[in-house]
């Protein structure tokens, strides 16, 4: 494609009004005006002539082949000319999907020799597929009187999948933590059901676990050692109805979750333990058996990124009633939700029956900082009053909710969005080392 850049718009429009004033100034040079415009028109198509043309160049896009909720990433647009390279050019990016530009779809090319590059900032907004199907570039001639503009079709795709860099950090940091204090070493042998071995009594251990009979016979204190049992069902089940896919600080729920979730389970993997996933809103959507091993983390990772976005109402009732029905063993269910009301926590409160009798049962719910900084926050009009005691009354409900489910055996986690998954970990290694499961 070509067409008149604004140098030439601003000349031919300079040119017009100047042809008008010679003409009546002095009616026998009308036509100077015309060659100028002829002369102008002369120029472009030289500039047009002369200039790099638009089958002489290949471009080239470089980014990530996923990226993670809410994370800044860059694409790397390459430019290659067969000859030398324009004086000026300028590139545009054709995207669709869960993404934004803050610094827009337009840069410009730094050219260097015969090629360039452009650099576009980008932010994943939610998870999905982002689609990179074209890029146009263009360039002006040595006049810079005529744009000369090609679309070429890329046809590349981005996944957008729940954040796992604090995933890994976050792991990392706690069993090396665990480790330094000597938890893990602790867990594994000493902490679990399954017995052991007898070993000499020492101080700081548990003096319940000396056996008499065997320390009456070697005439020593003997003691039990068990091990935590290893190869345990974890299920990750995610509600994926209206009310998790509301934003807490910039993200939806359902991604803060499914991040806590991955967390829990590549530590869990990583205890030996079996994880899958459930996810459910108005019935049941996505489901994966408990698996371990290398491969089990990047096939629960594309399980949780093909949970999609939801409007519907979440059913308790079918959702914990399938999910209970496919576990043939007991398993650690740990459930993702969010309740708005005291209806829908009364149907998920009579929906747990058949969960709470083989299974243990771990509810993990993000603190809804909104409503606190209500509360917290000294009011200025009667407006913020009335605010302040309605954000009150609702976290006073939330709260009986959250009793009633401490005193049906249900373990509850409630945390700040950025520290659910830690705050989940923490659960995970204190059931284990309870022998709960």
């Amino acid at each position: 494609m070509i067409y008149p850049t604004r140098r030439m718009i601003l000349v031919a429009a300079a040119i017009a009004p100047a042809a008008l004033v010679l003409g009546l100034v002095l009616p026998a040079w009308w036509t100077a005006g015309l060659a100028l415009l002829v002369f102008l028109i002369l120029l472009a198509g030289v500039d047009m002539l002369a200039g790099v043309p638009t089958r002489s160049i290949a471009v080239t896009c470089e980014g990530p082949g996923s990226v993670g909720v809410g994370e800044s990433f860059s694409i790397l647009a390459r430019l290659r000319f067969e000859r030398q390279a324009p004086g000026f050019a300028e590139a545009a990016l054709g995207m669709d999907g869960p993404i934004a530009a803050p610094q827009g779809w337009r840069a410009n090319v730094d050219l260097v020799g015969d090629g360039g590059s452009a650099a576009f900032a980008l932010i994943a907004e939610r998870r999905g597929t982002i689609r990179l199907e074209a890029i146009w570039t263009r360039w002006t001639g040595p006049l810079g009187l005529i744009w000369k503009q090609r679309r070429l079709v890329l046809d590349q795709a981005i996944l957008v999948l729940p954040n796992i860099r604090p995933v890994r950090e976050d792991a990392a940091r706690i069993v090396n933590r665990d480790a330094m204090h000597g938890l893990i070493a602790q867990m594994q042998l000493g902490e679990g059901a399954e017995f052991e071995a007898l070993a000499e009594f020492r101080q700081g251990m548990d003096r319940r676990a000396i056996d008499w009979k065997q320390s009456a016979r070697h005439t020593a204190l003997l003691a039990k050692e068990y091990r935590t049992e290893r190869n345990n069902n974890v299920v990750m089940a995610l509600d994926a109805g209206r009310a998790m896919c509301e934003p807490i600080g910039g993200v939806p729920r359902i991604d803060r979750a499914a991040s806590a979730a991955l967390l829990t389970a590549y530590v869990a993997l990583k205890e030996g333990d079996r994880v899958g996933f459930f996810a459910f809103d108005s019935r049941p959507r996505a489901s994966s058996a408990p698996i371990a091993g290398p491969r089990a983390f990047p096939m629960l990772q594309r399980v949780a990124a093909g949970i999609d976005y939801s409007d519907n109402e979440t059913n308790y009732t079918l959702a914990l009633a399938t999910l209970a029905g496919s576990l043939s063993r007991r398993s650690l269910v740990i459930v993702f939700t969010e309740f708005a009301d005291t209806i829908s926590a009364e149907l998920m409160l009579s929906a747990l029956g058949p969960l709470l009798k083989r299974h243990v049962v771990l509810f993990v719910v993000l603190k809804d900082e909104e409503l606190e900084a209500f509360t917290a926050a000294e009011p200025a009009e009667a407006d913020d009053v009335s605010r302040a005691v309605m954000a009150a009354a609702l976290l006073r409900e939330r709260a009986l909710v959250l009793t009633r489910l401490r005193h049906l055996g249900v373990e509850v986690v409630e945390a700040a969005a950025s520290q659910a998954g830690p705050a989940l970990v923490q659960a995970y290694l204190d059931i284990k080392r309870r022998s709960l499961i």
